[in-house]
């Protein structure tokens, strides 16, 4: 188990470049599974969460090649699934394996479609609440699939030989449940029709990329996907958009503890309204070309309403605010003048980590799992530090940018949540000057 040791308090300044967006590499790699050919898939993370995924790849038979030579090549791999292990991925050791990693189950999708079957068991992941698979299961039912529990194994066997085209209105807008129901449904007989599907950019990414390999999907962008079934899938090169979980993350981190940073290379159209997020906790965050710039924050006020009640930022599906930046912006909220009703939706055990907060200095009221109310310093005093835990990964880099702010010395245990998500993060801040070091 390896931790992290930060001394707070130095001023971070410079430019840093966002990697390829995890999200969208876990579903675009698994689609390579859709065909025989070789896909090229360039501005790949070198994250914990897809190099456990490329490994499992390896594993079932996927030849993986990586690049050389400059850091554009070493973040371009080729995969072409010819030859897969069938045995093995009906395999114990195989299922196991998919326990320990949430992406594995965006393999099902891709696995029913071009061969019939799949076994999985729940995977793991992030310790944020209970992240239901029925989407998922509805989906492949829909197309025709029959599945049924072993609960002597913890698994589930799918049978999908013949899945055929269907309309489906899906229960919420889950983006894996969607990514995975695409990709079986682009191999089904007939035409499918998706409605309240997740439409985030991830999602137009992994069905631009399956256009590029002759799937036929129309109505990308939006809540109502159509499926026209073709027999086979070729090879195509893709590019990862930037990750703008990351981008958010380096705003939060600019606002608390910089002074002065430029964001490279975020593909802006694509961010939301992650911006607008921070601006109305009062951070200042400028659009230069397409990169964003955010100046020293000595001073940032809370928006109020148009009726001066109090602020609240909510996460919501595409187009509205991913939760998984609510706990940078709660942490950013800390040090701003005013106060702002934060309501995690989506997950009930996500705002647990304010306890980390409080023990910093924090003002904040948790209310219940779901909302949290957070009275903002006005930077009339730091956080202090402390020796703390991550248990998530987004929580763990909330954590990480209030250390980097926080008056003394704080420890960070359990990184290797970090490390699901962020490519060498220590690397790329001490460039920026902050003084953070990985105690193994």
């Amino acid at each position: 188990m390896a931790s992290f040791k930060i001394e707070g308090g130095h001023l971070l300044r410079g430019t840093i470049t966002p990697q390829g967006a995890k999200n969208e590499a876990l579903q675009v790699i698994c689609a390579t599974l859709l065909t025989a050919d070789k896909v090229t898939i360039s501005n790949i993370p070198d994250i914990r969460d897809v190099n456990n995924l490329i490994q499992l790849l390896r594993e079932i038979g996927v030849k993986v090649e990586r690049g050389q030579g400059s850091q554009e090549q070493e973040h371009t791999y080729s995969f072409q699934a010819d030859e897969l292990n069938m045995e093995y991925l009906e395999s114990d050791e195989f299922v196991k394996k998919c326990a320990e990693l949430r992406g594995s189950v965006l393999m099902i999708g891709p696995l029913l479609a071009r061969m019939g079957k799949a076994v999985i068991t729940k995977p793991g992941g992030d310790k944020i609440g209970r992240r239901r698979l029925d989407t998922h299961f509805l989906g492949f039912e829909k197309l025709g699939a029959e599945f049924r529990q072993i609960k002597s194994r913890n698994v589930y066997e799918i049978n999908g030989s013949e899945l055929r085209g269907t309309y489906m209105l899906l229960d919420e807008a889950s983006v894996t449940g969607t990514a995975n129901i695409i990709m079986a449904a682009v191999m089904a007989m007939g035409t499918t029709t998706i409605y309240n599907a997740a439409c985030e950019p991830y999602i137009q990414q992994l069905c631009n990329m399956l256009n590029r390999m002759g799937a036929r999907i129309s109505g990308i962008g939006s809540n109502l996907l159509t499926i026209d079934g073709v027999t086979q899938l070729r090879g195509t090169e893709h590019r990862l958009l930037p990750d703008m979980i990351e981008v958010g993350s380096f705003i939060g981190m600019a606002a608390m503890c910089g002074g002065g940073i430029r964001i490279k290379d975020v593909s802006i159209k694509d961010l939301g309204i992650i911006p607008d997020a921070f601006r109305r906790l009062g951070v200042r965050v400028e659009v230069d070309g397409d990169d964003l710039f955010i100046p020293r924050q000595t001073h940032y006020v809370v928006d109020s309403f148009i009726d001066g009640t109090i602020m609240t930022l909510a996460d919501a599906p595409w187009p509205g605010l991913t939760p998984d930046l609510l706990s940078v912006l709660i942490v950013v909220a800390t040090q701003a003048q005013g106060s702002v009703l934060f309501h995690q939706k989506m997950f009930e055990s996500r705002l647990f980590f304010v306890d980390r907060l409080i023990d910093m200095g924090a003002q904040i009221i948790l209310c219940d799992p779901h909302r949290a109310v957070v009275v903002g310093h006005d930077r009339t005093r730091q956080l202090r530090g402390s020796r703390m835990s991550s248990p998530d990964i987004r929580a763990g880099i909330a954590l990480l940018i209030a250390a980097m702010s926080a008056d003394g010395t704080s420890t960070i245990s359990n990184i290797e949540q970090i490390d699901r998500g962020y490519e060498h993060i220590e690397e790329r801040l001490r460039t920026l000057g902050a003084c953070i070091e990985r105690v193994e």
